[in-house]
């Protein structure tokens, strides 16, 4: 009988330890909600959103992207016309790295005039 106990004591300390060393186990998760790829922004103004699990450290091209204490990130940043690629990087503090890469255009404003100069047109 103690044996079956015994067993059965190991089998719920095991499970408990198992979950709980879960997220250390896992490494960083992301995910990125705005902006979808390939997603195309007249203005140029980009909402960036999303959520970074069990991140020690969360990059946007480089630079450092606060998030609060659930890991949820949003910044607002303006682009230049043209393409540009975001690229995401969540870091665990064992060095595991997850990353996620989103490419977005920005259209010429067409609204502003012709590209073309009509200088001698007189």
């Amino acid at each position: 009988m103690t044996k079956y106990l015994l067993v059965a004591v190991l089998l719920i300390l095991g499970g408990y330890g198992s979950i709980e060393a879960w997220p250390l186990i896992a490494g960083p998760a992301l995910d990125i909600t705005s902006p979808a790829d390939n997603a195309s922004f007249p203005g140029g103004i980009v909402d960036i959103r999303g959520e970074a699990g069990r991140a020690a450290q969360l990059t946007l091209n480089g630079a450092p992207l606060l998030r609060d204490q659930n890991g949820v990130f949003s910044s607002t940043l303006t682009f230049p016309r043209g393409g540009s690629i975001l690229t995401f990087v969540a870091a665990d503090r064992f060095g595991r790295t997850v990353t996620a890469t989103r490419s977005i255009f920005v259209p010429a404003d067409t609204s502003v005039g012709s590209q073309t100069s009509n200088v001698g047109d007189n």
